[in-house]
């Protein structure tokens, strides 16, 4: 983990925060919620639930099909709000966005440039031409999430998220000046700075794996499979504005891990998936970041806090407890006949979950 400014200070062996909200999750569908859904419930109160299925979840009714699938996997006693996001394609119309805007269970659209990651070959080809959905989204008061990358082979992988912002962000958020906008899974300084210097309606995420890792931990003797990610990750000095972000205490940034389960087989092979599978250890990996920089006073916020503020949402009222003792993370997870390899895979961990209390 890269230096920061942040000097350590004493660690306390019980930290008790506000149960935390996960913005950004990948559950997928079918057998494996019986494995995606506890893992993800047993910490975070609510989730926003990425639609990129195939087909992908471009309507209400499909949401609305899949949140029933989702609530059935939730075990007895756990409590869970699983908030959906719609796919955005090129022929989202602003009625979609109008019966998007009266379901409360929908949290937005989600903005996939087409190509850009995971089963995201139905999503936007044509930014420029959605004019018409995004002012229906600002008139109605419909977030947009975005996965912020342009897809165009000229453009360098790692040079992705800063020339979106300057092709598309910026201009969006320009003609659009109330539309609530979510810069999803941030990875860089320039992004970092957008989001600071934007107004009060855009905020964005930062997933574990980007706040932990940079390129080297992907790269650096061999490809590192289960670190590979998109956005990739990138090089210290953005990985370290990142950290900066979070641990501001800046509501601006908040928790969103894009925890997103690919099978082993199909991560260790040659060509990969793109995906960090964090779910099982998702709030400690961000316990361990502010911890390393003594500032865990500052987690209940970016966890528990400023995404619901961000949405609107009132803030959860019972409580997660994090014990400070050594562990190590899960080196594989079994459901049914198939084998996943989590995101820090047999690495040891400072901080777990003890128990939950009101839930």
């Amino acid at each position: 983990m890269s230096s920061s400014s942040f000097k350590p200070v004493s660690l306390p062996d019980v930290l008790e925060i506000t149960r935390p909200d996960d913005w950004h999750v990948h559950l997928r569908d079918d057998d494996v919620l019986g494995m995606t859904v506890p893992a993800t419930a047993r910490v975070f109160h609510r989730a926003v639930v990425m639609p990129n299925l195939v087909p992908p979840v471009s309507n209400v009714s499909m949401a609305s099909a899949y949140r029933q699938r989702i609530l059935a996997e939730l075990p007895e006693g756990m409590t869970f709000d699983p908030k959906m996001a719609l796919y955005l394609t090129q022929t989202t119309t602003a009625t979609d966005v109008q019966d998007a805007a009266a379901d409360p269970t929908i949290i937005g659209f989600k903005l996939y440039p087409a190509g850009a990651t995971t089963n995201s070959a139905s999503g936007v080809t044509d930014i420029d031409g959605m004019d018409a959905v995004f002012d229906a989204m600002q008139a109605h008061g419909v977030p947009l999430l975005v996965h912020g990358e342009v897809t165009t082979s000229d453009i360098d992988i790692f040079d992705r998220e800063k020339v979106f912002i300057d092709r598309y962000l910026a201009p969006i958020t320009r003609k659009f000046p109330a539309l609530k906008v979510v810069f999803e899974h941030i990875t860089t300084a320039d992004a970092v700075d957008f989001v600071k210097s934007a107004s009060a309606h855009v905020g964005a995420t930062i997933t574990p794996q980007h706040l932990l890792m940079n390129r080297n931990d992907l790269l650096v003797g061999g490809v590192h499979v289960h670190n590979y990610c998109l956005p990739v990750l990138k090089r210290r000095n953005h990985q370290e504005a990142l950290q900066q972000a979070a641990l501001s205490g800046n509501p601006k940034f908040f928790l969103g891990t894009d925890s997103a389960p690919h099978v082993q087989a199909n991560k260790e092979t040659a060509c990969g998936c793109a995906g960090c599978f964090s779910a099982f250890s998702a709030i400690e990996l961000y316990a361990e970041l502010f911890a390393h920089f003594g500032a865990l006073d500052k987690l209940e916020g970016f966890a528990s806090f400023f995404g619901a503020d961000f949405y609107g949402l009132p803030r959860n009222a019972d409580k997660l407890v994090l014990e400070r003792r050594t562990w190590t993370a899960p080196q594989r997870v079994t459901h049914g006949n198939t084998t996943w390899v989590p995101y820090w895979a047999g690495r040891e961990l400072q901080y777990q979950v003890r128990t939950k209390s009101g839930s």
